[in-house]
Order: C-alpha cells, then sequence, then structure tokens
C-alpha cells in the first residue's frame, strides 16, 4: 500500500503502526497524533513522495524529537518549536529545502515530521533513516554512508535554540544529548541534512506507507474479531516470542534515556516460562528462560494480547497481558558495520546479535 497524501484520517492508522515499528520506543504515539492533527488541520494535508522520485538536487531535512520517551508524556512538545528546530537549520545551511524526512519509525518520530511538512508546505519523503527506531542520533542508516549528522539543530519548548557542529556522529550524539538533558529531557531536533541522491542510497523506503498499513491491519483485525498480533506478524516476516503478564518492570532515567528491563511471566503455551525485556528507550534483548530468543538489530515489539496495539516501554505496567514479536531490520544492519552501530555489544551485552530466524 502505498500513499500519495496525509489527510487527517490517516494519523491513526500511521500513529498505530508506527509505536508498533518504534520496538516500545521513538515516543508516545498519542502525544505524535495530537500534533500532527493540529498541524494538518490548519495547514491542509501533507504531500507524501515515494523515495525513488526524490531527485538529485533535492534538499532534504529529516526531524525529530530527542530524549526520554519517559519525559516526553509529561512535557508536551509545542508545533511552534517542531518548526523552530527546522528552520534554525534551514537558516544556518543557507540552502531551500525541498522536503522533509522522518529520522526514525517511532510513534511521535514518525509524526513530529508530518507536523514539520504541513507547516513549512513542503512534501515529506516516505522512508526513514532506520526501519525503526533506536536510542541514540548516530544509529542511522546514513551513517554507514558517511553522511553528517551535523549541523544539527536543537530547541526547546521555552525557545532556546542551537547549532552542533561536531567532528563526527558520535559527538554529535554526545553533546546534543547533553544539551537535551539541560532542556529538560526532551528536545527537537533537525540533522542529517542530505541530497536527494543520498537520501535514495541511505534511506529505508516505503516507512510511513507501512506504519499505515500496519495500523489498518490492527484496526481491521479487531472490527473482524480477528487477532491482529497474527496480521501484524504475517506483514512483518516475524514471529511470535512469547505471550504472558508483566509482573515486574524496572526503569528509570538516565543519562536522558529510558532504561531498565521488565518480566513477563508465560500465559497459555508459555506457561511455565519467563521472559525479559531489556531495554534502552527501544527494546534491545528478549530472554527467554535465561536464553536470548533476539536481540537488536532485529524488531522486538511488545503488543498488547486483545487488541494488538503496540506497548511502548514507559507505558509498561505491572499485570499488562502482552505479546512480544520479533521481525527482521534492513539488512544494512546486519553488515559488519551496521552490527558495530547497534548490535548487542554496543548496548554492554556480550552476546551476539540473535536474529529472527535464529
Amino acid at each position: 500500500m502505498t500513499m500519495r497524501e496525509i489527510t487527517i484520517d490517516h494519523l491513526g492508522d500511521i500513529a498505530r503502526g508506527a509505536a508498533i515499528l518504534g520496538t516500545g520506543g521513538g515516543g508516545d504515539p498519542y502525544i505524535g497524533r495530537l500534533l500532527a492533527s493540529s498541524a494538518v488541520r490548519t495547514h491542509g494535508p501533507v504531500r507524501l513522495v515515494p523515495l525513488d522520485e526524490v531527485g538529485d538536487d533535492a534538499v532534504v531535512l529529516p526531524v525529530a524529537m530527542m530524549g526520554a520517551p519517559t519525559v516526553m508524556v509529561e512535557k508536551l512538545p509545542s508545533a511552534e518549536q517542531v518548526g523552530l528546530a527546522a528552520r534554525t537549520l534551514a537558516t544556518y545551511l543557507g540552502k531551500e529545502l525541498t522536503h522533509i524526512a522522518c529520522a526514525e519509525a517511532g510513534g511521535v518520530n514518525s509524526l513530529i515530521p508530518v507536523v514539520a511538512a504541513a507547516q513549512l508546505g513542503l512534501p515529506l519523503v516516505d522512508a526513514d533513516g532506520m526501519g525503526r527506531a533506536f536510542p541514540e542520533l548516530q544509529m542511522v542508516l546514513p551513517t554507514l554512508y558517511g553522511i553528517r549528522a551535523t549541523p544539527m539543530s536543537i530547541a526547546d519548548e521555552k525557545g532556546n535554540r542551537g547549532v552542533l557542529d561536531t567532528v563526527d556522529n558520535h559527538w554529535a550524539e554526545r553533546l546534543a544529548r547533553s544539551a537535551t538533558i539541560d532542556m529538560g529531557c526532551s528536545a527537537m531536533i533537525s540533522n542529517y541534512a542530505m541530497s536527494g541522491a543520498q537520501a535514495r542510497e541511505s534511506l529505508v523506503p516505503g516507512t510511513l506507507s507501512l506504519c499505515a498499513e500496519l495500523g489498518a491491519r490492527v484496526r481491521q483485525a479487531r472490527a473482524e474479531h480477528a487477532d491482529p498480533v497474527a496480521r501484524v506478524v504475517e506483514r512483518l516476516g516475524g514471529r511470535k516470542l512469547f505471550s504472558g503478564k508483566v509482573v515486574d518492570v524496572a526503569r528509570r532515567t538516565v543519562t536522558g534515556f529510558a532504561r531498565g528491563e521488565a518480566r513477563l511471566s508465560g500465559m497459555d503455551a508459555d506457561t511455565g516460562s519467563e521472559m525479559v525485556l531489556k531495554f534502552q528507550n527501544e527494546h534491545l534483548v528478549a530472554e527467554r528462560d535465561g536464553i536470548t530468543e533476539a536481540s537488536v538489530p532485529d524488531l522486538i515489539c511488545c503488543l498488547d494480547r486483545e487488541s494488538g496495539e503496540a506497548v511502548t516501554t514507559e507505558g509498561l505496567r505491572y499485570g499488562q497481558r502482552v505479546v512480544v514479536i520479533a521481525a527482521p531490520a534492513d539488512p544494512r544492519w546486519h553488515t559488519p558495520e551496521g552490527i558495530e552501530l547497534a548490535g548487542p555489544r554496543y548496548f554492554g551485552y556480550d552476546i551476539d546479535p540473535v536474529g529472527v530466524s535464529a
């Protein structure tokens, strides 16, 4: 399913599907939907452009929210903050922007670019930089292609803004994270400005269309009294890992991230087993009875057992009945360079990546 524009009617499905691809992170989908609804209602539908139709000389600008999802729930961004980040970087670059893009697939970060595109009257590229969500800003496929994260802009809800220009993308993450913490652990950013040719080479195509399709599958399955989780697994080419009840959540906000783990007690065919989900904004490792079942860079998604809605890491609560699924990431994440950038060892887990087919 390929879309050509985003209207009010599309936003619910996009938010639902983006939360699934967000692997527990990427921000609260409800917040993203509220902001995008307001922007589209005010400025009209956003034109969606397939990645392969972006011209070589286009100027493509990703826009995203940076910070801890636990904070974003209480410290809501403003629509003006989104536009401020994009305009600040455009002014610094001295270039006329032609397209907005998504840095990642996530509940809020698939919809923040809709806000920017609506405000600025620009088309939005149907693509993103990861095909999922990751916690650190250097963890995008453009990094593997030598595309610089900086110059990047950062803005808060108080009107503070700045531009960073760093020696590499890891330093961009460190300095931007420090600034985000000082801004209250959430800020709006714009980075990885790239040409159309670079975008076509480095981005993951069709992300927003996929979000809308996943959201529609969940919605339609519920209307038909079918299994929405099975519909998601089928579309993503993944597999079900575990069905159970959340019995414990240890979560804390540290250095601008929501870090912790959740313990699940098995139900149905999984009765008698336990699964532990380890996360840093996003789910990173899933262990069943002490054995790793799946890990980054592949997607680990936690869905409500009945509704099929994604359960974010900040939304995990005792007693929830959930299904954990895994799905394959973009193949480029499984190259040696991709594993080094966002594999388990980067996050401190001394294991080799465990893929969905393992």
